[in-house]
């Protein structure tokens, strides 16, 4: 398929790796313009970089999505100098296991929900204008752990803020429905990200307790996720607000 997303503007954040990455690539495949966004500048420029030598279109800019100041500001410029925004990607995150008797619990409730949550909402406020004009998408990045949390301990603030975006996308698209504006979400099990390297490098007994409940047997690529975010972003969903679409190799069925 190509031309799917044409003449549409579409800003994906925690752009520059991972499952954000794979994100806008898709998108600009499918005739997208992009703009990229990260913390990291260096790796939002590498994706919109790979973007335009494909023959796409994509502009990058850094963006912590803890500072609603900065997403406010970034949201006028793309506005005024690239167009309107018609779909929105939050999918900036960041993930930390300690248990919540550590003495780190405090920093990681904070930093957690900061980028996880906070951060959904302060893009999203920020952009919503330009949304409601453009009657656009909102595609949030939740989990397996917006519904589960027992197979994966120490992880108290991440399951929480992954709750909390499915909560957020539900009751959002409620309110911005009679705006013609669809609000859905992505539930990504365990995918091959910087995210969870670590983890999976690190800790063989968590990666095995996520490999016995796949009934696809390994865990999923960024790639996995691109269908359903194109999807969702593009007119074959027009009748589809407030879900989440889950890609978690049947994570939640065992």
């Amino acid at each position: 398929m190509a031309d799917l997303l044409k003449s549409h503007i579409a800003v994906v954040t925690g752009a520059g790796s991972g499952i954000g990455r794979a994100i806008a690539q898709g998108y600009a495949r499918e005739g997208a313009r992009l703009v990229c966004l990260d913390a990291n500048e260096k790796t939002a420029a590498e994706t919109a970089a790979a973007i335009k030598s494909a023959g796409g279109q994509a502009a990058s800019f850094a963006l912590d999505v803890t500072r609603r100041g900065d997403c406010d500001a970034i949201a006028k410029k793309i506005g005024a100098e690239i167009g309107k925004v018609s779909i929105l990607v939050n999918n900036a995150g960041i993930a930390r296991r300690n248990p919540v008797t550590s003495e780190a619990a405090d920093e990681d409730w904070n930093a957690i929900i900061g980028v996880n949550l906070n951060g959904v909402f302060n893009v999203t406020r920020a952009f919503l204008e330009q949304l409601r004009a453009t009657k656009g998408r909102i595609v949030n990045l939740g989990s397996v752990q917006s519904f589960l949390h027992v197979r994966t301990p120490s992880s108290t603030a991440y399951t929480a803020s992954k709750h909390g975006v499915l909560g957020f996308t539900k009751a959002l698209a409620a309110e911005l429905g009679k705006d013609g504006v669809r609000v859905n979400a992505i539930g990504p099990g365990l995918i091959e990200t910087p995210l969870n390297e670590k983890m999976r490098k690190g800790s063989p007994d968590i990666l095995q307790t996520f490999l016995n409940h796949i009934p696809l047997g390994h865990p999923g690529k960024p790639e996995d996720i691109v269908g359903p975010a194109i999807f969702l972003a593009c007119d074959m969903s027009n009748y589809v607000t407030g879900s989440i679409v889950m890609v978690d190799g049947g994570y939640r069925t065992i």
